[in-house]
């Protein structure tokens, strides 16, 4: 497999230089990064008894293969490890007594009332259930470690959380992955609340958001995930609604700026009354659930997980517990428009909607082989605006595409 892998590494580098890729900057680096998640996961769904003859079939692929047949097959990659992921923690935390589906007879349940959610305290308004009828599913009593435990039985790997090892006064708590990881392995998710461009006035804090909260990713399609409120999970499964974010503040000072009130005269803050989070049964003691802890490299170092979006299908209902999120709204698509800095509402073609709903999240993949080591993830902070003294660049050209 090391020679395999070799052989991918090269393909990884030649084709990220394909004159294919030569749009505007954006695109460009979306385009490269699919094209890396394509040939990283489908090497690791070729497993251990994979020949050169598969290697070289997927590398032509790669080459040859349009970004929408790319994006499609990265999905299918990793939807297939998050369905093993979510049996592997069906087994573990599901009672004895089974049906053949694998779930418990008769599902014995215990009924939890939502909360009222952080996310309407901190826009205004009461939260109500928009689903009354939830319920828990009993599990086995067991703590989060134990669980990350047991889980490492299965997959060879599981996630500590613990000081870093970047020498930096910020670095504080840094993410580790305990066991070996292959590449192309999906390592970690990233929890918490997701935002569509139609809701960004919504995120706590606005508009200056990353003021107070490190906790932040975006996606390309510009979904917005806030892992703040996630925090470092809990101990039960439990209805979570979002609860436990911060009210917002405006920024370090205490004070509006003049970008401040400019931000909130363009785009004023939405009345939250009737929009939110509504609660959803979520497995708190999620093992995976820790990509927010994941630290940039320092300088002389290497990240060893990149990025990668993952449309989880609402259908899928026997996992839907198993992914740490949910999204503010209603859960509907609006389709927006970006003019300068600005997201606009346009009108929604009718041929753009998806037969089956999504859930908008993101993975951290492998990119090399992962040996009980601290888990680097490249921020590719934006170029345009200051950055912070700890961040080096990776990839200034990179950074740069990204936010280009």
């Amino acid at each position: 497999m090391a020679f395999l892998f070799k052989k991918f590494q090269e393909a990884v580098k030649v084709l990220a230089k394909s004159p294919t890729f030569a749009r505007d900057g954006r695109h460009l680096q979306f385009e490269a990064d699919m094209n890396r998640l394509f040939l990283y996961t489908s090497y690791n769904r070729l497993g251990k008894n994979a020949d050169e003859a598969d290697a070289d079939e997927i590398i032509d692929m790669a080459s040859k293969a349009s970004l929408a047949e790319q994006q499609k097959q990265v999905q299918e990659n990793i939807h297939e490890q998050i369905s093993k992921f979510c049996t592997h923690m069906d087994g573990i935390l599901l009672p004895d007594s089974k049906n053949g589906s694998g779930r418990p007879d008769k599902f014995s349940e215990r009924n939890t009332a939502p909360r009222r959610s952080g996310l309407v305290l901190a826009v205004g308004g009461t939260a109500t259930s928009d689903n009354p009828g939830t319920s828990v599913v009993e599990t086995k009593p067991l703590k989060r470690f134990e669980l990350s435990e047991k889980l490492k039985d299965f997959t060879g790997y599981t996630l500590e959380v613990e000081p870093s090892q970047i020498q930096h006064e910020d670095a504080g708590q840094g993410l580790y992955l305990d066991g070996e990881a292959d590449v192309g392995s999906v390592i970690a998710i990233y929890p918490g609340v997701t935002y569509s461009p139609a809701y960004y006035r919504y995120i706590p804090g606005y508009p200056r958001v990353d003021l107070q909260n490190p906790y932040l990713i975006t996606r390309y399609d510009g979904t917005v995930i806030n892992a703040q409120p996630w925090g470092s999970g809990g101990e039960t499964r439990e209805i979570w609604d979002g609860s436990s974010i911060p009210e917002p503040r405006l920024n370090a000072e205490g004070g509006e700026t003049g970008s401040d009130r400019v931000w909130k005269l363009l785009n004023k803050p939405l009345d939250g009354a009737k929009v939110g989070s509504k609660g959803e049964v979520l497995e708190r003691r999620n093992p995976l659930a820790f990509a927010h802890f994941a630290n940039h490299p320092a300088k002389d170092m290497a990240p060893n997980v990149m990025v990668c979006p993952y449309d989880f299908p609402l259908t899928e209902k026997n996992m839907r517990t198993y992914i740490p999120n949910i999204s503010f709204g209603n859960g509907g698509e609006v389709k927006m428009k970006k003019l300068g800095s600005f997201w606009f509402k346009s009108w929604k073609s009718s041929s753009s909607v998806t037969d089956v709903p999504i859930l908008k999240t993101l993975v951290l993949v492998a990119t090399r082989e992962i040996s009980n080591e601290e888990i680097l993830l490249n921020y590719r902070l934006s170029n345009l605006k200051r950055r912070p003294s700890w961040y080096t660049p990776v990839d200034e050209e990179e950074d740069r595409r990204r936010w280009s």
